[in-house]
């Protein structure tokens, strides 16, 4: 054969494998690529005592920040639960907060902000996409949260994931009656709210599917009512420290 139709050969199967090649390459991307979301995660973050900070793609939530060591000013929404210092703080919410930030409190912390919405136990709103639900949060048998008082905490429905925060409260009925929550973050220190025992009990009636405990190291108690609750609950427990995160 000669070279000039070796080398025309050479060009014709190459020809093929390429358009061979090219015929299968985007079938597999697009198994992969077409008509399928890239699941954003959903990440809990703890800051301490009874801060979070929740994002999912663009949306960054925190509730009742305190404390807080850096001043990033990209929240999206502020939840706060009640007007406690360890729980409200105006420096805090400053240091988060940009123009467009938006604050769902209970009436007491708007009052005291001068600004937010406010929201009581029973209420839902629903901003850029992310529903909040407000629960009572109280003591029933304690003086230090008042059900009359109307303080809350929250259902944070966000990239297909419901989180309870509970505030500061004890076991109530108002909490046994939750359903299908993914992640709870309880309190567990213990004298202001539900120590760990109680938790565990909480955790019984209402079935999250995995739990985070707060409340401990800095005000009361201490990292072994954390890892006690996790001993005695029965679902998945992750015990956090001041910084660490959990994606679901």
């Amino acid at each position: 054969m000669r070279i000039p139709e070796l080398l025309g050969l050479i060009v014709v199967f190459g020809l093929v494998l390429s358009a061979h090649s090219d015929e299968q390459l985007p079938k597999k991307d697009n198994e992969t690529m077409e008509g399928k979301e890239v699941a954003m995660p959903v990440t809990l973050k703890w800051l301490g005592h009874a801060s979070f900070r929740i994002s999912h793609s663009d949306m960054v939530i925190y509730i009742d920040p305190w404390k807080l060591e850096e001043s990033p000013k990209d929240a999206t929404l502020v939840l706060v639960s009640h007007s406690h210092g360890d729980h409200y703080s105006a420096e805090d919410i400053a240091r988060i907060s940009g123009p467009e930030t938006k604050l769902i409190a209970s009436a007491d912390v708007v009052e005291k902000e001068g600004d937010g919405q406010t929201v009581a136990p029973g209420d839902t709103v629903e901003v850029a996409g992310v529903k909040i639900e407000a629960i009572a949060s109280y003591n029933p048998n304690k003086r230090f949260h008042p059900k009359a008082n109307n303080w809350v905490g929250f259902v944070v429905n966000i990239g297909g994931k419901r989180i309870y925060y509970a505030g500061d409260t004890d076991l109530t009925d108002e909490m046994k009656a939750l359903e299908n929550i993914d992640l709870a973050l309880l309190p567990v220190g213990g004298k202001y709210t539900m120590d760990a025992e109680e938790a565990a009990e909480a955790v019984g009636h209402f079935k999250p599917k995995q739990a985070v405990p707060y409340h401990y190291g800095d005000i009361i108690g201490d990292k072994s009512d954390a890892e006690n609750f996790a001993d005695k609950a029965d679902c998945e427990v992750t015990v956090l420290s001041p910084g660490e995160s959990l994606e679901l």
